[in-house]
């Protein structure tokens, strides 16, 4: 398991935590709280989605330069369709 799982289990056990407990002592009405809660998953899901789009979109970019650096000593298409495989 590299640094970077490591970190993202970490921060996702926190995270766990801390909304148990939040909800164990928190001092609002049970609706109120996972109403709240319900947002924030939300906004975290749609922030993961944003980040992954936005990773996604740079390896795109970067096939692109690479593609088009050594595309013309080799075939194109041919290329393309492993890196695409890939």
């Amino acid at each position: 398991m590299n640094e970077n799982t490591r970190i993202l289990l970490g921060v996702f056990a926190g995270l766990a935590a801390g909304a148990a407990l939040g909800l164990l002592l928190a001092p609002e009405k049970g609706t109120d709280t996972r109403d709240e809660l319900s947002l924030s998953l939300k906004d975290l899901g749609h922030g993961l989605q944003d980040g992954a789009e936005n990773k996604i979109n740079h390896l795109g970019n970067i096939k692109d330069r690479l593609s088009n650096a050594i595309g013309t000593s080799f075939d194109r298409d041919d290329y393309n369709d492993h890196v695409e495989h890939v």
